[in-house]
């Protein structure tokens, strides 16, 4: 069973390419200089060239400031590349398998959203991402969109990796407090799209829609980096004081939605995956990053 994976260079592209798969599952995962996903003839070359089980697709433009500013470029990865792919998949009988953000939401409501809340973005990227969701919902039946949140891991750039750096530089770090959402380990989010994969690619009744993944519980920016510096602490790691702002204090090119918090209780009933705490999930990025708890 071969299953592609696009965006296989970023943090969930690497966690999937790590994921210990059943025997006889092979992972394809090009990188973008060998397949330009907004390129519909190379698309439907890479698709013609093998059959796929399956096709996974973290890849996204996720410069949430700059793409305020570099606007088509945004469209381009986040709303025109799904729509190429859908399209692809569907003439093939592939299920689709996209992942996408709480920045299509507005962060006006109330407690954990629901897959089915309105969607209300205010940012360049959150528009686009809405975009891709609709061209992979209309675009292929055979689909899964599964939205995610604050996604961290000892790879690329992310807030864990940041408020280590900072921690280590400065005597004292101040951090938003008033934007809540659910901390999301990338090798967690991994294992959920390749269950849903593994499914979809299997059996012709698994649930198709629009889900969320993200590891169990809230808290803030702040209380993340608290944790983080905590956590650091405990294995050795210097150990500095975290102060709460206001969002207008740290004022930002896009508007974050002020409540991320995305409920996953329809990805359990669907397919049986309950997200760990995230604490818990942080302490495993800490030890690959910082070391064991001492």
């Amino acid at each position: 069973m071969d299953i592609l994976v696009l965006g296989g260079a970023g943090q969930v592209g690497t966690e999937l390419q790590a994921f210990a798969w059943p025997q006889g599952v092979r992972i394809d995962a090009p990188d973008r200089s060998s397949l330009d996903i907004t390129d519909a003839a190379a698309v439907t070359a890479a698709l013609n060239a093998r059959t796929y089980a399956a096709v996974i697709v973290p890849a996204a433009y996720t410069a949430v400031d700059k793409a305020e500013s570099d606007v088509a470029a945004a469209w381009r990865l986040n709303a025109l590349a799904p729509a190429i792919l859908a399209a692809e998949t569907k003439r093939r009988g592939i299920p689709l398998i996209h992942v996408s953000t709480d920045y299509v939401f507005d962060g006006t409501g109330e407690g954990f959203y629901d897959p089915d809340a309105p969607v209300n973005p205010t940012s360049i990227y959150g528009a686009s991402k809405a975009a891709g969701e609709m061209a992979v919902r209309t675009g292929n039946p055979l689909h899964a969109i599964v939205r995610t949140a604050w996604v961290v891991s000892p790879h690329r750039g992310n807030f864990v990796k940041t408020m280590l750096r900072l921690a280590a530089e400065r005597d004292k770090l101040t951090v938003v407090d008033d934007q809540h959402g659910c901390p999301t380990s990338a090798a967690d989010l991994a294992a959920a799209l390749a269950t849903i994969a593994l499914r979809l690619a299997q059996d012709p009744a698994a649930p198709t829609g629009t889900f969320h993944f993200v590891n169990d519980g809230a808290t803030t920016w702040c209380g993340f980096a608290r944790a983080i510096v905590e956590g650091s602490s405990r294995r050795g790691g210097r150990s500095v004081p975290v102060d709460g702002i206001s969002t207008t204090a740290y004022p930002t090119p896009a508007r974050r939605p002020a409540n991320s918090r995305l409920s996953t209780r329809s990805l359990t009933d669907a397919y049986g995956i309950t997200p760990r705490p995230w604490a818990a999930a942080l302490d495993d990025i800490l030890d690959r990053l910082v070391g064991p708890a001492q």
